[in-house]
């Protein structure tokens, strides 16, 4: 369904009875994403909201909402979008908060900043900032496209060069690969899904002096995959360091970045248990 909150409108999927899991992608995803979780969590008893982030599917891709360049992408922008998609959901109280690649960072930086409204935190592939700055120098080498997607143009057109063929080669295990170029082709719709990097992740927050950030509220459940391209163990497991209460970590063989739909039943059960562990009250 389509719902119309105050600076853009989002594709959500809504689904099940029970405790809300909100359920977030990262880049170049959208909703579908979470296409092998949901059944799983609503046959379980969940209620899952599942939005489509704004730049990204069928979600708006406003094209300057402050006037301020990026910053209509900034990730807390984004976390205003989930804020107020509960609120017009009529959610209140404490829901899960799950989330993968990008939507990691935007569901800690949810919890950072309402942590009263967080019953658990799940975190796929991506780790707390702080613990991926401190990673070491095989995290920058995974990370050189960071610098790369700072460039308004040039990325996009390395990118889309040759019928995106840079961008195939960087996703090659995405299970569904081709339907989210087909989804890029979309007049600005790669450069609305580059944009969370520039105004999340700009080149002086990845190479300038390091900056204290808040820790995340207990509980948060850490998941990495062994197959990952892009994020090392390291920059999960220090996420422990980072964390306010409980922290878990678990390795999943045999999947890539994009682990849910790689290894859907693994993911299964460690989000079931890990929710069942923490009941909201």
């Amino acid at each position: 369904m389509r719902v119309e909150l105050s600076e853009v409108t989002l594709d959500v999927e809504v689904s099940g009875e029970g405790p809300t899991v909100l359920l977030v992608h990262g880049f170049p995803d959208s909703k579908d994403l979470w296409r092998h979780q949901v059944p799983a969590l609503t046959a379980a008893g969940y209620r899952c909201v599942v939005p489509t982030l704004r730049g990204f599917g069928s979600s708006d891709r406003p094209a300057d909402v402050d006037g301020g360049g990026f910053e209509g992408y900034h990730p807390a922008k984004h976390v205003g979008d989930l804020m107020e998609l509960l609120a017009h959901l009529e959610i209140d109280g404490r829901v899960h908060l799950v989330g993968h690649d990008w939507g990691s960072g935007i569901v800690q930086g949810f919890a950072q900043f309402a942590p009263e409204r967080v019953a658990s935190l799940s975190i796929l592939s991506v780790g707390h900032m702080a613990a991926i700055l401190d990673a070491g120098f095989e995290q920058k080498q995974r990370s050189w496209y960071m610098i790369l997607f700072q460039f308004p143009g040039l990325a996009e057109d390395w990118l889309s060069r040759d019928d995106f063929a840079n961008l195939r080669e960087m996703a090659t295990e995405h299970p569904d690969g081709e339907a989210i170029i087909e989804q890029l082709r979309a007049p600005g719709a790669l450069t609305a899904a580059l944009n969370i990097y520039r105004a999340g992740v700009p080149a002086e927050v990845q190479f300038g002096p390091a900056v204290p950030l808040p820790p995340l509220p207990g509980p948060v459940l850490g998941v990495w995959s062994t197959g990952d391209r892009f994020m090392t163990e390291r920059s999960m497991t220090g996420t422990g360091k980072h964390v306010d209460g409980t922290w878990r970590y678990e390795r999943v063989e045999n999947a890539g970045h994009w682990l849910q739909l790689d290894q859907p039943e693994r993911i299964n059960t460690l989000l079931l248990d890990f929710l069942a562990e923490n009941p909201i009250g």
